[in-house]
């Protein structure tokens, strides 16, 4: 009863598989219709190479095939690409390495010679300047700078390099390219200057080892075009193929071909594609409200309006399938923070995920498209929330915005698209962001009132004092209305607690008593100290006279146009809970014939009296938001008629409220839990310390007061024992019987 539960398989019954078939079939049938029909009609060709193309050939569906011209010409390309071949022989290349270390060491030896013997820094200086002619400046300036250590380093790694070099075949072609690389492939500690000494040292050593082979070339030729794959041709679906004016050739014939456009027969494997891609979509969202939503699939509404958002997009979506980045422009995020908005998050989630699967099926299997859908409407969801301020569908379309962005770039860098590409898509994305939010904006309350969802919007509207309904109170029942208002703000504050709607129960807290209309001086809020019609009638017409304001009320709200979502609030407010003091008083005069209640055949006779008769008729709260209205009702009531209103009072009263409602089984169809209960008692706690708080005494109110004590006293003296019988029935008018205040 106190823990949440996750939602009861309900059994499959024969109604729900009407149900489920009436829908499926309708949405299978025009979801297929849509994406298996063409838009735009089709056009037959005919035409050869070299003719004129007399209008856009556009594809009217995807294509992907192995193009038998386009390999054989890249077949060629490869043959022609692969460049002449050389004859490497490993032992030429020994003997030529080693000739060029030999050429290295006698290049080098003024060098070794001016850092091996015992000279003065000057002396060296001028040697090692003259020793290699050929060295840049830069070079002669670094081989000056370094001392005999660096050198050696310097020497060796040169050395070292030129052998690896000369050892690896070297054509002709190639030395000039070799010879500027050769600083890169030096190793070891040497900084960027030893590098380049090292390179400038063996660059004229550097000389080719290989000869030009005639049938090696060929052979590597043959061996290239073997090599290359078939060319897979991808057609997206709105491709123009050949433009208006433009020359065909065969490449374009064979595309045409591919595509069918010379064909008048249907398509039949798309059509049977796109109807398992309809039933699959359909069956998984209908399963998917009927397993996780059994509340949304007995609405008709619900189902309507799911319906409709799903096959307004999949035509927009078809509309917009191939043609460039028009899909990308599509508001599909809209849909999402609708959902949102009217239903739930989690059916948000689910519809956008199936739009994107269609998107995605649509653009040729694009990934992109389908995650640019998805996570754009999935971004809108989250930053939507209730949609209860205009400053969220901003902050929804930033978000949007954002994530689109994100989803092109990654799919852009990925891929192979060029800077103007991505910028059109950037600008794709602001425009469909933009588009989602004023469509949600300018739609949602439209869509709630036409399909009979609450809004927020239409929550603030009930919420004015203003309203018809809420000035009747006012003016005809005083007592009531201000009753209503405590409730709405203890049952509000307790929503914020628990993370329940506190817009919807602060509203619904309003409307909640407005069977009391009909027979205001029923109930002793509205008696302002008048006689109380309860002393001459018996516990059970007394009770059913309670009853009946939850009747009266449903007629009333209904009578002026209430929604049905808070017209429900109004019988689970009381739930089925028992009218304690009328049955109290019923088992007394039953048992008063006998000798009272301590007497055994008295408590018999109590006994006897059907308690089913003092119990409201139902239903037991069905959501959080119910529950705290009949808590807040019972509250607000019992805590007004405390002589003492200090903490421990209202507290050990209002422990005493959600115990007997907890013990009696109120919340057993509603989730909450043993967490909820306790928030709600602080929250109910710090409420009430806030509106029953205390005053200054005033010598003034002194005076004031004991004036009116003894005008009343000499009232009552006059009036002698006429309102005797009113105290013992102070609380006849409560809602339930068991607290003395009206609720």
């Amino acid at each position: 009863m106190l823990i949440h539960r996750a939602p009861v398989i309900a059994r499959f019954t024969r109604s729900d598989a009407t149900r489920l078939g009436v829908a499926a079939a309708i949405l299978i049938l025009v979801m297929t219709a849509i994406l298996g029909a063409d838009i735009l009609p089709e056009e037959t060709f005919h035409y050869q190479a070299a003719d004129v193309a007399r209008s856009d050939i556009v594809a009217p569906r995807p294509a992907a095939f192995d193009s038998k011209v386009l390999t054989d010409e890249a077949r060629a390309a490869a043959r022609d690409d692969v460049p002449p071949q050389y004859t490497y022989n490993t032992d030429a290349a020994i003997a030529i390495a080693a000739e060029q270390a030999t050429a290295f060491d006698t290049r080098v030896a003024r060098v070794d010679t001016a850092f091996g013997a015992d000279l003065k820094p000057e002396e060296r200086k001028v040697l090692l300047e003259v020793a290699i002619p050929d060295l840049s400046d830069a070079a002669t300036a670094e081989l000056v700078k370094i001392d005999a250590a660096r050198w050696a380093a310097v020497r060796t790694q040169a050395a070292k390099v030129l052998e690896k070099t000369l050892l690896a075949e070297l054509r002709e072609t190639d030395v000039a390219q070799t010879r500027t690389q050769l600083a890169g492939r030096m190793a070891g500690d040497l900084n960027a200057s030893e590098r380049q000494l090292a390179a400038e040292l063996i660059a004229p050593l550097v000389v080719p080892n290989s000869s030009f082979d005639q049938g090696l070339w060929d052979r590597a030729r043959d061996a290239a075009a073997a090599a290359v794959k078939p060319v897979r041709v991808n057609v997206a679906q709105g491709e123009i193929v050949v433009r208006n004016g433009e020359r065909l050739d065969a490449a374009d014939l064979e595309t045409i071909e591919q595509l069918g456009l010379g064909e008048t027969a249907p398509d039949l494997s798309s059509f049977a594609g796109w109807l398992l891609l309809s039933i699959l979509i359909v069956a998984m969202v209908l399963a998917w409200i009927w397993r996780f939503r059994p509340t949304l699939w007995h609405r008709n509404n619900v189902l309507v309006l799911i319906g409709l958002l799903l096959v307004g997009t999949t035509l927009a979506l078809k509309v917009a399938a191939g043609r460039l980045i028009l899909g990308f422009f599509l508001p599909t995020a809209a849909i999402g923070m609708l959902l949102a908005i009217l239903l739930d998050a989690s059916v948000a989630t689910v519809v956008v995920a199936v739009i994107a699967i269609i998107g995605g099926a649509l653009n040729g299997t694009s990934l992109e498209f389908a995650t640019f859908t998805f996570l754009g409407g999935l971004a809108g969801i989250i930053a939507v929330r209730k949609g209860d301020r205009l400053q969220v569908f901003v902050q929804a379309a930033i978000a949007v915005f954002v994530v689109n962005v994100a989803v092109v770039s990654v799919f852009s860098l990925l891929g192979a698209r060029d800077i103007r590409g991505i910028l059109e898509l950037w600008f794709a994305s602001g425009a469909a962001a933009i588009g989602s939010s004023v469509a949600a904006v300018g739609t949602f309350a439209v869509l709630g009132s036409a399909f009979g969802i609450l809004t927020v919007f239409q929550l603030l509207e009930l919420a004015n004092p203003s309203q018809p309904l809420l000035r009747r109170l006012l003016v005809e029942t005083p007592g009531t209305y201000h009753h209503s208002l405590m409730v709405g703000n203890l049952a509000e504050r307790a929503a914020e607690a628990i993370g329940a709607d506190p817009l919807v129960t602060r509203v619904a807290a309003y409307y909640h008593d407005v069977g009391k209309l009909a027979n205001p001086l029923a109930f002793i809020e509205n008696q302002a100290g008048g006689e109380n019609i309860h002393d001459q009638l018996e516990p059970e017409v007394s009770a059913q006279v309670l009853k009946q304001h939850v009747a009266d009320g449903i007629d009333t709200a209904y009578a002026a146009k209430l929604p049905k979502a808070l017209i429900a609030f109004i019988p689970q407010h009381h739930g089925t809970a028992i009218m304690s003091y009328f049955y109290a008083r019923a088992r007394e005069r039953a048992a008063e014939p006998y000798g009272g209640l301590l007497a055994a055949t008295g408590e018999k006779a109590a006994d006897a009296v059907d308690e089913r008769r003092f119990r409201h008729a139902g239903p037991k709260p069905q959501t959080r938001e119910a529950a705290l209205i009949m808590l807040a009702d019972g509250v607000e009531a019992s805590v007004r008629s405390l002589a003492a209103r200090d903490e421990p009072s209202i507290r050990a009263m209002v422990g005493r409220i959600i115990d007997e409602r907890t013990s009696d089984g109120q919340f057993d169809e509603c989730d909450l839990t043993l967490r909820d209960l306790e928030r709600i008692r602080n929250a109910f706690v710090e409420q009430l310390l806030g509106m029953y708080h205390t005053r200054i005494a005033y010598p003034q109110n002194t005076v004031v007061e004991l004036e009116s004590r003894r005008v009343a006293a000499a009232a009552g003296g006059r009036a002698g024992g006429a309102s005797a019988g009113t105290g013992g029935s102070a609380g006849a008018g409560s809602a339930d019987g068991a607290d003395p205040p009206a609720s």
